[in-house]
C-alpha cells in the first residue's frame, strides 16, 4: 500500500479529537517500520486506544518503557515518584517496586541507582509479563500476587526502597476517567476503593515490617487524599512527609521507618 503522508496522519488524529496530533503522528510515523504499520497504528489509535498502547512503549524517566495492551500506562507525573526516591535511596542496596504496571518505576530507579537487588511484584498477569522484560535489563525480578503476599520472606527487613504506584481512584469516581484508562487499563491498577486509599492503608500497615531501618515508603495520591495518606503512614509507625510538584501535579507521601534503639546502638558499634 502507498504510504500515509504526514499530514493525512495528522488530520485522521486531529478528527479523532487528539489534541497534540502533530506530535503524535510524528511517533507513529518514527515508530511504524512499514506504511501498513502506520495504518494500523493510525486506526487502533482513531478508535480510542492510548498512544503508548498503539507505539508498544512510553518514555518515562529517560527510559524507553516497553508496554504491552492492557497494562497500566506510566504516567510523567510518577516520575516526581521516582525523584524523591532517588534522592533518598543512594545507598540502597534492595528496591522494591510494588504494583508494578509495566515495572517503570523499578526500571527507572535501577537505572538511576547503579545497580540495586530490584524486585517488582504486580497482582495482574499482563502486568508480570511485561514488567519482566523492562526490568530485565537490571537482572530485576518481577513476582505475581497480592501486594506483599508476592514478595520473598527473605526482603523482610532488608528493603532501602519501596515504591508502591497504588490504584488511588475512588470507585465511583472510576467511570469519570478519560476513555482511553477507563476503557483500556485494567481497573485493578485505578480502583483505589470507596475513598481511593484502601490500598494505600494494606501498604502502610505491613510496610514497616519489609523497610530496613531508615529505609522509605513512597505512595504517590491525590492532593485532596493527601492529609488522609499521610494519617496512614503515621498510624503505620513511619517518619511522615508529603512531597508536592505543583508542575506536574504530583503528591508523593513518603514515610521513613525509624530505627529502634537496639538498631540504632548496633549501627553505632558497626560505625566503630
Amino acid at each position: 500500500m502507498p504510504p500515509l503522508s504526514r499530514s493525512t496522519v495528522v488530520g485522521a488524529l486531529r478528527t479523532a479529537g487528539c489534541v497534540f496530533a502533530e506530535d503524535e503522528a510524528e511517533l507513529i510515523l518514527s515508530t511504524a517500520r512499514t506504511p501498513e504499520d502506520v495504518a494500523a497504528m493510525v486506526d487502533r489509535r482513531v478508535r480510542g486506544l492510548p498512544l503508548e498502547h498503539v507505539l508498544g512503549w512510553a518514555e518515562f524517566h529517560g527510559l524507553r518503557v516497553a508496554v504491552e495492551p492492557g497494562v497500566f500506562v506510566p504516567r510523567r507525573r510518577t516520575e516526581f515518584l521516582v525523584e524523591q526516591a532517588l534522592a533518598l535511596g543512594r545507598d540502597a542496596s534492595v528496591v522494591v517496586d510494588l504494583c508494578c504496571g509495566s515495572g517503570a518505576v523499578g526500571a527507572a530507579l535501577a537505572a538511576g541507582l547503579g545497580g540495586p537487588e530490584l524486585h517488582a511484584a504486580d497482582i495482574d498477569p499482563a502486568a508480570v509479563r511485561c514488567a519482566r522484560g523492562n526490568v530485565a535489563p537490571f537482572a530485576g525480578h518481577v513476582h505475581q500476587g497480592d501486594l506483599f503476599a508476592a514478595l520473598p520472606d527473605e526482603l523482610r527487613g532488608r528493603v532501602g526502597i519501596l515504591a508502591a504506584n497504588v490504584p488511588y481512584v475512588p470507585t465511583d469516581e472510576v467511570a469519570l476517567l478519560p476513555a482511553e484508562a477507563r476503557d483500556h487499563e485494567p481497573l485493578v491498577a485505578l480502583d483505589g476503593g470507596s475513598d481511593g486509599l484502601e490500598v494505600l492503608r494494606r501498604v502502610t500497615t505491613e510496610a514497616s515490617r519489609w523497610l530496613a531501618p531508615g529505609g522509605s515508603l513512597l505512595v504517590e495520591t491525590s492532593e485532596r487524599q493527601a492529609a488522609l495518606a499521610v494519617e496512614a503512614f503515621t498510624r503505620g509507625g513511619l517518619h511522615t512527609r508529603l512531597a508536592v510538584s505543583e508542575e506536574l501535579h504530583a503528591n508523593v507521601v513518603i514515610g521513613t521507618r525509624r530505627q529502634s534503639s537496639s538498631e540504632r546502638r548496633k549501627s553505632q558499634r558497626i560505625a566503630l
